[in-house]
């Protein structure tokens, strides 16, 4: 198989494969086509000459068809057209003296006869030629529909990288500036534990491959390393909740997707409350799906509350997971029952995702 595959990516390896086995099998209709008509069996000599003539002249003809193969395309017609006729000259010439030795009588008596042969010719030489382009043809669209897979992939996973690495800088920011007032207070060890946090995490973003799923599980190990840092901002006021089904622990999710998903929470359902608030990250494993739902029980977003969840870390995520599964993901907004005055009861979002783990992948 390894070879076969070896003869067929060599265009030089596939073109004598082929000249080969076409001339070969012009052998034996040309003597199988003579015996046909009563000639002998010494008339062999005849079909292996026009055989090897054939053979040299359109190896030939192969050299001026690529000497030419970059000209524009009217230029490529009449070069080629002239070749062509150049080549079935050459053929028809030497092909009819073959004849003409093995059989004096066989030589015309008119110029019709001759313009006969180089008509046999000319069929030979084009048929011959349209098989050799229509080869060449395909093999450059081949060519060039794999340089633009391979592009488009290209510019798939330089997408995902950028959305992947996107980390929010109001992260950074409010993480940095907590670290800075807890070093102001004199609180030099949670100030220490915040920074041991922040580069655990930071080290675990950039190493993790973005291209590379990990198992809910060890995503959920990395969430658990970033809450780290947020609770010791907000302290009692975060509360964390998390259910995870063992089933769906195992299945494979792009490094960080919940980062954002979280950190949305964080943003808009715990830091504008006084009392803070809960965050619980649920998943399970129905109809062959991963059903991931990230709660709040914040005031909801202004945008969750018609319908509208676009904010940066949601349009990101929805992107990533498109470029990624396309049409076998989706991801959902909606905002919880809220209380009588009229405000929302916080904002769920919910992942669908195939379900697949390292096995199956």
């Amino acid at each position: 198989m390894t070879h076969l595959k070896t003869i067929v990516a060599s265009p030089a390896r596939l073109f004598w494969l082929l000249q080969a086995a076409g001339w070969l099998g012009y052998f034996s209709l040309h003597y199988l086509a003579a015996v046909g008509h009563g000639k002998p069996w010494e008339y062999a000599w005849v079909s292996a000459a026009a055989t090897i003539i054939g053979f040299v002249v359109t190896s030939l003809l192969r050299l001026g068809y690529r000497a030419i193969w970059g000209l524009s395309t009217a230029r490529l017609i009449a070069a080629s057209g002239l070749l062509l006729l150049l080549a079935t000259a050459v053929y028809s010439t030497t092909y009819a003296e073959a004849i003409f030795r093995w059989c004096f009588e066989c030589r015309p008596e008119s110029l019709l006869g001759y313009i006969g042969y180089f008509g046999s010719a000319l069929y030979v030489m084009l048929s011959w030629s349209g098989l050799y382009f229509g080869i060449k043809f395909s093999r450059e669209i081949a060519h060039e529909r794999e340089n633009a897979l391979r592009a488009n992939a290209t510019a798939h996973e330089a997408q995902l990288k950028m959305l992947r690495y996107q980390l929010n800088p109001h992260f950074l920011f409010n993480t940095l500036n907590a670290i800075s007032t807890l070093v102001m207070d004199n609180q030099n060890t949670t100030a220490n534990r915040m920074v041991s946090g922040l580069s655990a995490f930071l080290r675990h973003s950039l190493d993790s491959d973005p291209m590379q799923r990990v198992s809910l599980e060890e995503e959920l190990e990395a969430l658990t390393r970033y809450l780290g840092i947020e609770q010791l901002r907000f302290g009692e006021r975060l509360r964390v909740a998390i259910d995870v089904s063992p089933q769906a622990s195992r299945a494979l999710v792009p490094s960080l997707v919940l980062q954002p998903l979280i950190e949305n929470c964080i943003k808009y359902a715990i830091s504008k409350r006084i009392e803070g608030g809960t965050i619980a990250v649920s998943a399970q494993v129905k109809d062959g799906s991963l059903h991931i739902q990230v709660v709040d029980d914040g005031p909801g977003l202004p945008e969750a509350c018609v319908g509208n969840g676009n904010g940066v870390g949601l349009a990101n995520t929805r992107e990533r997971l498109k470029v990624l599964y396309g049409e076998r993901q989706s991801v959902n907004v909606h905002t919880r029952a809220g209380d009588a005055d009229g405000n929302c009861g916080g904002v769920e979002v919910s992942l669908v995702l195939p379900y697949e783990t390292r096995s199956v992948a």
